[in-house]
């Protein structure tokens, strides 16, 4: 293999792919010492979900691309480790970096562990304390077994420390998706993308919803179309649909409800580079996404999280960011107030500052040589 370091960085879902393009990008600075290889699972297998998102965020297509698709939790990770698995003993590489929390996050750090293999964890720490959440448990086991613990927040550090996590393995480093916000901002333009999605030239809420707490169920799904047919009323809503959340609205019957809302824009799933240009310009934000949260805050824009709890603390305590469930009643009574008011006022976070993947790239460096896998 020579003397660079080989690295497997995997992504599978959206949210990965702002997380691993700074390092990515990172890596090209030293290629004498480091050999990355870039792992698509395929968890998201639709352009507008996944490969549009490459070209945005100017990251190369692909090395290897499993193409697990969609299906159950145990389905798709069970797809996923055996296909992880033939990639690893081919490439051999001297460590695995997975970020954030879906399935092939944890899929991959239990094939990598159990090939002796040491993981990097780039955003670890994180917890919602809810373990109805799929991805409170790929949390949970990833940070386990994973060598390396990068955190994006002095709260992510207390929780591995409570969970009897070495200290020697927990690095405060920043946040690799804020590393993507900053260095694309000059990108956003939001005028053109308004006039090209049908977006009128008004005030406007940006939404989007997608987790089962809040889709799976129709009187829950529901109740969040009847608070945005409340709020339409008095504001314009901008709604780029989920797969997942089409996919239950016409189970459901509810698409109808949708279709009689004057003053919402409906969409399909938005690039990057165009989502963030609209939730830099919105009024407020209404989500459920943990992303959302982080990016909000650090271009201050108000944002309630249609959920009784986050894994992102840190954007409640000094964002600004409000958990308001998915109370209909609750959802419309606080956006009134946030349109009265203007929202919260916020301040970003220690170490938001566009250089997390350096500091996680340099820990790599100093660490992958004398590494020795968790027993």
């Amino acid at each position: 293999m020579g003397s660079s370091i080989h690295i497997v960085n995997v992504v599978g879902a959206r949210p990965n792919f702002m997380k691993i393009a700074p390092l990515m990008k990172q890596y090209a600075k030293y290629s004498s010492e480091i050999e990355p290889v870039l792992l698509h699972t395929g968890q998201h297998y639709d352009d507008s979900m996944s490969r549009v998102f490459f070209s945005d965020l100017g990251i190369r297509q692909p090395d290897i691309d499993l193409g697990v698709g969609s299906g159950s939790h145990a389905e798709q990770t069970g797809k996923v480790m055996v296909g992880f698995e033939k990639a690893l003993l081919k490439i051999r590489p001297e460590l695995v970096v997975v970020v954030g929390d879906v399935n092939s996050t944890m899929a991959c750090t239990i094939v990598a562990a159990k090939l002796n293999i040491p993981v990097a964890h780039v955003e670890a720490g994180l917890r919602s304390f809810d373990r109805t959440m799929p991805e409170e448990i790929n949390r949970i086991v990833t940070d386990r077994l994973a060598d390396l613990l990068f955190t994006t927040s002095e709260d992510a550090n207390t929780n591995l420390t409570n969970e009897g996590i070495g200290e020697e393995r927990i690095f405060f480093v920043g946040n690799t998706m804020i590393d993507s916000l900053l260095s694309l901002r000059h990108k956003f333009e939001a005028p053109g993308v308004r006039a090209r999605l049908g977006l009128a030239e008004a005030p406007f809420v940006f939404v989007t919803i997608h987790r089962p707490s809040n889709v799976d169920e129709r009187s829950t799904l529901a109740g969040i179309c009847g608070a945005l047919g409340r709020i339409q009323e008095h504001i314009q809503l901008f709604w780029p649909i989920h797969p997942r959340t089409k996919k239950m609205l016409t189970e459901y019957g509810l698409m109808s409800v949708l279709e009689k809302m004057t003053n919402l824009v409906v969409a399909e799933p938005i690039s990057y580079l165009d989502s963030m240009a609209l939730i830099a310009s919105a009024t407020m934000v209404l989500t459920d996404s943990g992303g959302i949260q982080e990016e909000t805050t650090v271009l201050g824009i108000p944002c309630l999280t249609l959920r009784r709890n986050t894994e992102r603390p840190v954007t409640v305590t000094e964002g600004t960011n409000e958990l308001v469930g998915n109370d209909p009643d609750l959802i419309m009574e606080r956006t009134m107030d946030v349109l009265r008011t203007g929202g919260k006022r916020g301040k970003t976070p220690k170490l938001w500052d566009g250089r997390a993947a350096e500091r996680i790239v340099n820990v790599i460096l100093e660490r992958i040589p004398g590494i020795n896998p968790v027993m």
